[in-house]
């Protein structure tokens, strides 16, 4: 039976984790009765607090041990608990402890039921002890089949077999190259009448780039796990595309703000920075796009996804990079 992922493992009830070797005291003793319990019952496993019930055997309070040790033989528990407690119900998840332990900074947490009665103590060891015991995931080739192949294909292959299996995915990264430089040469009076612009070009395709291969693993890593519906597709393209923008304002401000301080020509820095935030928004569009189609076709958007995806970054971010120099300047 294969382990189960963390995010399974932490919707398992919380009783499953829980301990009962912890004795009971009741509001109503004193600290020297209450200590005799505790000689007579044990303390059980790291035991941090004390938690004190009342006549109708309720979760009343909690009694740090330091209070229960330095409190007076006759002082009753009652008055040295602290009333307001945090406790767990029965049918709480293991994620739901870890948000308590992680809110409110406690080493244990009491368990209850509907009517308030204790039935086991969860400590922040134990939650420690299962993070630590959660299997280990495979490790994730996303990026490298991104890239066109897969890592076992390459463990022990010759330096012939692994010419085969990368030169073919490289073809489409020099297909896309050539392309851009075809269209740089088609805007080559553009580029020659301001010679800023080429010093920006490959700031421009690598920005691109680097946003599409992230929205592309994003991708590849919800479609693992979600089947592409138009649903699916919209609501993520609505998010990816809002990202973009933002994404592609900061990075068209910021490159806008240095060519202008730079060169000090503002129309070649706004046709600079604008394409930069278009780039970007294509970019995104196309990681989220190109594997979401390839799914829909039946085919591996984890094998054909990568050069796809950076080819159309890449024409796209030159395209509208010449074409706004050509309108505007």
């Amino acid at each position: 039976m294969p382990a189960p992922q963390p995010s399974e493992h932490f919707q398992r009830p919380v009783l499953e984790f829980a301990r009962n070797d912890f004795p009971k005291l009741s509001a109503d003793m004193s600290v020297d009765e209450a200590l005799k319990v505790i000689r007579e019952h044990g303390v059980g496993e790291r035991l941090i607090y004390f938690y004190v019930v009342d006549a109708d055997d309720r979760l009343a309070g909690v009694l740090p041990t330091r209070r229960l040790l330095s409190g007076s033989a006759e002082a009753r528990l009652a008055d040295l608990m602290i009333r307001r407690v945090v406790a767990l119900p029965q049918t709480a998840t293991l994620l739901d402890a870890c948000d308590l332990f992680v809110i409110h900074k406690f080493y244990a947490l009491p368990v209850v039921d509907a009517h308030r009665h204790m039935v086991g103590i969860i400590d922040v060891g134990v939650l420690t002890d299962e993070l630590l015991d959660i299997r280990e995931p495979e490790p994730d080739d996303t990026l490298f089949e991104a890239l066109g192949f897969h890592v076992e294909q390459f463990r022990g292959a010759s330096p012939v077999k692994a010419f085969r299996l990368r030169f073919p995915w490289l073809l489409a990264t020099l297909a896309s190259g050539t392309c851009a430089a075809l269209l740089a040469g088609v805007f080559e009076a553009t580029l020659t009448k301001t010679i800023m612009l080429s010093f920006f070009l490959a700031l421009v395709l690598a920005l691109a780039e680097a946003v599409s291969i992230q929205s592309m693993t994003l991708t590849l890593q919800a479609l693992r796990a979600n089947p592409p519906t138009w649903r699916w597709f919209l609501d993520n393209a609505r998010r990816e595309l809002v990202t973009g923008l933002m994404l592609g304002f900061g990075c068209g401000m910021s490159v806008l703000l240095i060519a202008w301080l730079w060169r000090g020509h503002l129309p070649a820095a706004s046709v600079i920075g604008g394409s930069i935030a278009g780039g970007v928004v294509i970019a995104a569009a196309a990681g989220l796009a190109v594997p979401s189609l390839l799914r829909t076709l039946k085919l591996d958007p984890k094998i054909a996804a990568g050069p796809l995806t950076l080819a159309i970054a890449d024409l796209g971010a030159v395209l509208l990079y010449f074409s706004l120099a050509t309108w505007l300047l």
